[in-house]
């Protein structure tokens, strides 16, 4: 591990920024490294527009990906590196174009989970359509998240990292007794292969893909609120 990896993942690490945003800094910041097979500390403002531009021209990639990579770099040389330089003009953000997202109709929905075989991914989704979660923070839910007398739902660390509580329905609440009563999970809700660790995203993210390409909905993607 390079010195400035070692800075900045600690420099991260010290502002609590989430664990998969760490990673996904650390990735783009590796990437633009290997571009252009330098150190960024050996890189400035002209290579970091040369790289926009590669991601942008050549890439294609899409202003959501490209606003994730410039979020690393405003991060690793402006915490890391300590730059002193107008950040909005030196590394400027694409404008994101403001879409509506895809709502599926609530038969598309229950053709969309019928075509879940785990009973665990299918409670895990439903979850996510019934209360307005994210796979990773569905995933996260503990048994003592789910609230009964208030009908309510904890949602641990979400979204920026802050706590919140959504709405739990009677409909969903019986769907989780069930799957309780089955499976009689003890500290995670939906708890994965691993002894001690809950499911994780990247099995239900798979099982929501599957579900999607079997149901025939046509829609242009199906979002399950996830992260």
């Amino acid at each position: 591990m390079t010195s400035l990896r070692k800075r900045m993942i600690e420099d991260m690490q010290v502002r609590n920024l989430a664990l998969n945003t760490q990673r996904s800094y650390v990735e783009q910041v590796s990437r633009f490294a290997r571009h252009f097979n330098k150190s960024p500390e050996q890189l400035g403002p002209e290579d970091i527009r040369a790289y926009q531009v590669y991601l942008t021209n050549e890439k294609k990639l899409a202003p959501s990906s490209v606003v994730t990579a410039v979020a690393a770099l405003r991060f690793v040389y402006k915490v890391s590196l300590k730059k002193n330089w107008q950040f909005e003009d030196v590394i400027p953000a694409p404008k994101k174009p403001q879409k509506l997202p895809v709502v599926l109709s609530p038969e598309e929905v229950l053709q969309f989970l019928g075509c879940i075989d785990s009973s665990e991914h299918r409670a895990i989704l439903t979850t996510c359509y019934a209360a307005g979660l994210r796979i990773s923070e569905a995933v996260c839910l503990k048994t003592a998240d789910i609230d009964s007398q208030r009908m309510v739902i904890h949602v641990d660390q979400g979204k920026g990292q802050k706590d919140r509580y959504v709405m739990l329905s009677p409909t969903l609440l019986e769907i989780l007794r069930t799957w309780w009563r089955v499976n009689k999970p003890r500290h995670w809700l939906f708890p994965g292969d691993m002894p001690g660790r809950h499911i994780s995203t990247f099995a239900v993210g798979r099982a929501c893909q599957k579900a999607r390409q079997t149901s025939g909905i046509r829609k242009p993607r199906i979002r399950s609120s996830s992260a």
